[in-house]
């Protein structure tokens, strides 16, 4: 629900870290007035005071601790920007919410850049939380806190995951005297092709026809280190195979 009153909205943020800062950067962007970012060791008890929404981005651990040293304020929306937590954490608030934004924020001036780039966001909780992804510019979709540890399972997969095989294409390409460059330009027109196909319509290669043969050389070509996280990727992708 967008802000009836026109004026901007004035925002705190708990955490220092890269979401936080992230955020911080973003919203000055938008036009929300960003109160001082609080950092480890800060008194956060008056954290509510003279801001519409507290802005929880400290670690995971810490959040429900974090939330109970904040005095409540009626007026005041707590809410949190982690993916696999629900609202339970901020139970000691009568308004709650949660901002996860489904981008990757490596420092804080790239997350900022990518917070306000159109992408995804999960939200819950008070209204509040899909108006700041509208003033980022974002899309938005309610998760609730039942599904929230499978949302971000997903979102781990998606992108911590990825980056973990493309560390191991990097070894073997190494390996093999071949630049990783090369392999980069693979994955973004295999990305696209998800986007645009699907991941079954998508999959090529050796697994897909069940080219045992070559797989096989595959397996006899890796460092030994190498062969089961390959082996596994091969048991996932057959599962996109319809009669595999």
């Amino acid at each position: 629900m967008a802000n009836p009153s026109g004026a901007r909205r004035r925002v705190r943020i708990i955490g220092g870290g890269r979401a936080g800062r992230s955020f911080a950067l973003a919203l000055t962007q938008t036009g929300w007035r960003v109160a001082s970012v609080m950092s480890r060791g800060d008194d956060v008890a008056s954290a509510a005071a003279d801001v519409d929404l507290v802005l929880i981005a400290t670690p995971d651990a810490a959040i429900e601790e974090v939330a109970a040293l904040i005095e409540p304020r009626p007026e005041t929306v707590i809410a949190h920007v982690a993916g696999s937590i629900g609202l339970e954490v901020l139970a000691s608030h009568s308004r709650r919410g949660a901002v996860h934004p489904l981008v990757a924020m490596p420092t804080p001036d790239i997350g900022a850049t990518r917070l306000v780039s159109g992408g995804w966001f999960a939200i819950a909780g008070d209204s509040i939380t899909s108006e700041v992804v509208d003033d980022l510019g974002g899309r938005w979709f309610e998760v609730a806190d039942s599904d929230r540890s499978a949302y971000h399972a997903a979102a781990v997969i998606a992108s911590n995951h990825v980056v973990a095989l493309l560390g191991q294409a990097e070894r073997i390409a190494v390996s093999a005297g071949v630049p990783f460059a090369a392999y980069v330009e693979l994955v973004r027109s295999t990305v696209d092709n998800v986007a645009q196909l699907g991941p079954a319509a998508a999959l090529t290669g050796p697994a897909a026809r069940g080219d045992w043969a070559t797989i096989d050389r595959h397996l006899a070509a890796l460092d030994p280190d190498e062969r089961a996280a390959y082996q596994e990727m091969v048991r996932l992708a057959r599962r996109l195979v319809p009669e595999a």
